[in-house]
């Protein structure tokens, strides 16, 4: 038992994951693994302990341990979440068990370990990195920062603490019937790009989240906002992208016209 579990007192539990080797089995099942735990042991502790104890076979991804990285995301209980920083306590049904599942909706590649390659090529179609103004000149240091108000920061509705783990994405009922769907984690990038002043390339992607894959086949169902570790809400950005598509000409225009302004206080 780990340093993090010798703390409090000792309980039993049960922790039933959800199994499959593609090289073996026909289909998922459920294992269940009797162990003692305490108040401090978090779900990935039990993990790691069944890994290290029980079964070495088990497999899935983990890394910070500290809800930064996101690679921990799992389904627990039917709800997607981070492992790392939840007790197993919490989670006890009324026979001392949890339910440990791979995020839904994406493809099982061993036990707790999903494919997110559509996840990531959603990600990336977005552009989810900033297009500077025309004063940045990318062979020369720039002599001070672009100066944002903090307005504008406040516009970005903390968007920025995105950890991409991807719990979002594969709680969206839409992405489970359409995989060309960008995703609300791919939705909640662009509009961090949209929002600030910085980007100059608004317009384009107003444009590009505006098609029948975008923001306007959200159905609004609210699983993105339950299920994120940082507490953000997607479908309030997909809802100000919606607003912004409509009208993305004139939002372009008013760009240009701020950027005049940080050009001029970064030169």
């Amino acid at each position: 038992m780990s340093q993090a579990q010798n703390t409090g007192q000792v309980m039993k539990a049960v922790i039933r994951i959800q199994r499959f080797n593609p090289d073996v089995d026909r289909k998922p099942y459920l294992a269940d693994y009797p162990l003692d735990i305490t108040d401090d042991t978090t779900l990935l502790d039990a993990l790691e302990t069944i890994k290290n104890e029980l079964d070495g076979s088990l497999t899935f991804r983990r890394s910070c341990r500290h809800a930064i990285c996101g690679s921990c995301a799992m389904n627990i209980n039917g709800k997607n979440t981070l492992v790392c920083n939840r007790r197993v306590k919490a989670f006890l049904d009324g026979k001392g068990r949890v339910t440990i599942r791979p995020l839904p909706y994406l493809p099982i590649i061993k036990d707790l370990v999903v494919d997110r390659s559509a996840f990531w090529e959603q990600y990336l179609r977005v552009k989810p990195w900033l297009i500077p103004p025309a004063s940045y000149n990318e062979n020369q240091a720039p002599n001070s920062e672009f100066r944002v108000m903090p307005e504008e920061v406040a516009a970005l509705k903390n968007a920025e603490t995105c950890i991409m783990c991807g719990a979002c994405y594969s709680a969206c009922s839409v992405v489970g019937m359409n995989k060309k769907y960008i995703g609300p984690h791919a939705l909640l990038k662009s509009f961090l790009r949209v929002m600030d002043p910085r980007d100059s390339a608004p317009a384009e992607r107003l444009e590009n989240v505006g098609g029948d894959d975008g923001v306007f086949r959200c159905h609004t169902i609210f699983n993105c906002i339950d299920v994120c570790p940082k507490g953000l809400n997607p479908t309030q950005a997909i809802e100000t992208l919606r607003k912004l598509a409509q009208k993305r000409r004139d939002f372009e225009a008013a760009r240009v016209e701020r950027q005049k302004t940080l050009e001029a206080d970064h030169v």
